[in-house]
């Protein structure tokens, strides 16, 4: 099952519509989920059309996706994250883009609301924070994902980089389209690889 775009946050959904998509998956049968994303880049070996294996995010949205009454059939009223992207998916995935001369980074991936860009201190607080890079989405999806018992694996896009302020000029959602669609053949034959091989 593919979905074509996403709900954001950011557009005036709320946590339970954003992620009712995959709600709707598990009970359709679906065990593993692939997200990805377009991301504005902090880590210095980072440059814009890297792309980035997510091995763990920092949820920094305002609204948690599970606040509220917990209803017992879709998962645990706490839940442990301790392995939001799934490890094996990972290892897999690294295996593929050698086999593939894909050039992968690792990283840990900041959700922050939106829909403004970061400004140059939000960016340096995101790097002091621990993350590689930060986004508008994702986070809640893998939230509600474990939350069902759905393994993620999760990519990342960096498409604009906010470890330098001269750069950050440029970035618009315009520039950010283009560097993604760049980085897109390489993810599509990563992605496909990994569901065939997984």
């Amino acid at each position: 099952m593919a979905m074509q775009g996403r709900f954001h946050f950011y557009e005036g959904y709320d946590m339970k519509q954003v992620t009712f998509p995959v709600r709707v998956m598990k009970y359709l049968g679906v065990t593993k989920l692939v997200v990805s994303n377009a991301s504005g880049g902090v880590n210095s070996d980072y440059e814009v059309g890297s792309v980035v294996i997510i091995k763990d995010h920092i949820n920094f949205f305002p609204e948690h996706p599970l606040r509220g009454k917990n209803d017992e059939r879709f998962g645990p009223r706490f839940l442990n994250m301790n392995e939001a992207y799934n490890k094996a998916m990972i290892q897999k995935a690294k295996v593929i883009a050698v086999e593939n001369n894909i050039t992968v980074h690792d990283g840990v991936y900041l959700g922050l609301q939106g829909p403004t860009f970061e400004t140059f201190a939000e960016y340096k607080m995101v790097k002091i924070l621990g993350a590689d890079c930060v986004g508008m989405s994702t986070v809640p999806e893998v939230i509600v994902a474990r939350h069902m018992g759905i393994e993620c694996f999760g990519l990342s896009v960096v498409t604009d980089m906010g470890d330098v302020e001269a750069s950050m000029e440029e970035v618009s959602h315009d520039e950010v389209l283009k560097a993604a669609a760049k980085a897109e053949p390489q993810v599509r034959k990563l992605i496909k690889e990994l569901i065939l091989q997984f």
